[in-house]
């Protein structure tokens, strides 16, 4: 098994971000620009160590367009987060943050994501995702 050291890791994120969304996915969004919240998988990884198996990591910067505001969504899985750029507000499972640059959270598998966004209309956000799901499991799940 090939191991990734923090270097490299640290390297490709650093051309990600400095590419701002070369390869970038599309996600549900409103914006007051007409722009679409993105993300751009940086690191996937399958997990097969003792005490985790059949587990696969995988690294997502998330771009939010100034005044975006993302889908409801649930994430089936285990969610960590790291504010790259600017601030996020999120509504999870009824309690709502506020995160800030610098700042980093975790959630529970399954809960709802009934509002995440930037609210500065004229700043992009940067959110730095870390998910360790199910190999061929989708991340995210819409919400009605």
């Amino acid at each position: 098994m090939k191991l990734i050291n923090a270097q490299s890791v640290l390297i490709t994120l650093l051309l990600v971000i400095l590419t701002n969304g070369l390869f970038a996915q599309d996600h549900p969004a409103k914006s007051t620009n007409n722009e679409k919240i993105t993300s751009v998988e940086i690191l996937k990884q399958l997990l097969n160590e003792p005490g985790i198996k059949n587990k696969e990591a995988q690294m997502e910067v998330v771009n939010f367009p100034p005044g975006s505001t993302s889908a409801p969504h649930r994430h089936p899985c285990p969610t960590f987060g790291y504010i790259l750029e600017g601030e996020i507000e999120s509504v999870f499972e009824g309690v709502r943050h506020v995160y800030k640059k610098g700042d980093s959270f975790y959630e529970k598998p399954f809960g709802l994501h009934s509002l995440t966004r930037n609210n500065d209309p004229k700043k992009p956000a940067k959110l730095l995702v870390l998910f360790l799901n199910t190999p061929t499991m989708a991340n995210s799940i819409k919400c009605k």
